[in-house]
């Protein structure tokens, strides 16, 4: 994901950058699997690496999105702007878990690790999981949110016309990379992940596959991103019952091909508690990128007791597990976006939706209202109070992408009209703010 000269890659250094880009897979049932490259991908066939792979850090710089310090490795700073898409990355997943019908909740950032050695990542992971030591009492700040939802679920008597049962969070977490692995947004100690995990009946299981599959056809429809499908398999570690896992596999295999596209099988690579799905995007360089994952899980149920009456109510049951992820991780993929935009954010997602220049001190006062107007109507819109001359304000604004570049001029006020630079187009417009804000509105829809 960074951009290195060629004239400075040795194989060592290669090979370091390739690692870098892995998300820690092993620590969480919520994983994010590392990116892969086509087979015929050779650097020496490329003038540089700098035309395979666009830095997400330097278009971040250029744009003001987002930086990192020493004093918090692996953990970014995001600028206003930066936020601004952060936060509409989160707001666009959250509206979508409300049409699809899951609840958001919120859980504990630190918990005692007695519930990471329930779950079975202390004795797994420990290392990896930044460790807190309160009052002679060990805590641990959460790497995933799988526990939390398994607590939640056990905070009362459960039902089966409860379920599916559906929780999704956009927790904090953290996980303790190592300082020489961490690499941009892609591989990070602090971030979120839009994390849900479904309870359900085994019967269901193909229902939510469906859902997810669908979910994630949407969600990266709107970014223009295309995906492949994995399904990976039993492998030689697993645990449980191999007649449960025949049957997962053969419940996934079903909900892959109904949903049509097509889909490869990767043998023996599912975790050692269920088959998974996993979804790798192909960003604007044709590298490959897991983000999306769908798995499947039959013993954090066991290990936390979890469990619901039936029909019979003298009887319960346990509970499947599924754990899925569409993002991935929200810097992941912020980072992924940044690069297969170009720093060239849809309006919807555009931190710098307009910006409004006055050509004099005479028309200053228009032009707050200009900008007042929009920012009213729920628009990013951003004011230049300086001084200088009217040809480096729209220069400047052109390079950090605004979609729309507004010149207010001394007639303004009373036309109502003002000159709009469209990004990427070079012819210029004159139009009112109300008919400009029809067109916000209508670019605004188009992503919904």
């Amino acid at each position: 994901m960074h951009r290195m000269r060629k004239s400075k890659v040795s194989a060592v250094g290669l090979l370091s950058f390739l690692l870098g880009v892995f998300f820690l897979s092993k620590v969480s049932s919520d994983n994010v699997s590392a990116p892969s490259f086509p087979a015929a991908w050779d650097v020496d066939e490329r003038q540089s690496l700098e035309d395979v792979l666009a830095d997400h850090t330097s278009l971040g710089a250029e744009q003001e999105l987002f930086f990192s310090h020493p004093v918090s490795p692996g953990s970014y700073f995001f600028l206003p702007h930066g936020t601004r898409i952060y936060n509409r990355l989160v707001k666009f997943i959250r509206d979508q878990y409300w049409k699809r019908g899951l609840d958001e909740v919120v859980t504990p950032n630190m918990f005692d690790i007695h519930v990471f050695e329930t779950s079975g990542h202390a004795r797994k992971y420990k290392e990896n999981m930044f460790i807190l030591e309160i009052e002679n009492q060990e805590f641990a700040l959460k790497p995933m949110n799988c526990p939390g939802h398994c607590l939640m679920f056990t905070h009362r008597v459960r039902s089966y016309k409860e379920l599916p049962l559906r929780f999704a969070e956009f927790g904090v977490l953290h996980r303790n990379e190592a300082s020489d692995a961490l690499t941009g947004l892609t591989r990070v100690r602090r971030f979120q992940m839009d994390g849900a995990h479904i309870f359900c009946r085994e019967s269901q299981i193909k229902d939510e596959v469906r859902a997810f599959l669908e979910f994630v056809r949407d969600v990266y429809g709107v970014f223009g991103l295309t995906f492949d499908l994995n399904l990976s398999t039993r492998p030689e570690n697993y645990i449980g019952d191999k007649r449960t896992w025949e049957k997962a596999e053969s419940t996934l295999t079903e909900a892959l091909n109904e949903f049509g596209k097509p889909w490869q099988k990767d043998e023996g690579e599912g975790a050692f508690y269920g088959p998974k799905i996993d979804v790798t995007v192909s960003d604007a360089f044709n590298m490959k990128i897991q983000c999306a994952t769908l798995q499947l899980d039959f013993q954090l149920p066991v290990r936390f007791g979890l469990s619901y009456s039936t029909e019979d109510e003298s009887k319960s049951e346990t509970p499947v597990m599924i754990h899925q992820a569409v993002l991935g991780s929200v810097e992941r993929m912020f980072a992924i976006l940044l690069e297969h935009y170009q720093g060239k954010w849809p309006f919807w997602l555009s931190p710098r939706q307009a910006i409004v220049f006055p050509v004099s001190e005479k028309s200053r006062s228009y032009s707050l209202k200009v900008r007042d107007q929009i920012h009213h109507a729920g628009y990013y819109v951003d004011f230049d109070k300086t001084d200088r001359k009217i040809q480096e304000k729209v220069s400047e604004a052109r390079l950090v992408r605004y979609n729309y570049i507004l010149v207010v001029g001394e007639e303004a006020a009373g036309t109502g009209q003002v000159t709009v630079h469209v990004r990427d187009e070079a012819d210029k417009i004159v139009m009112t703010v109300a008919d400009l804000l029809k067109v916000f509105e209508e670019k605004s829809a188009a992503f919904h």
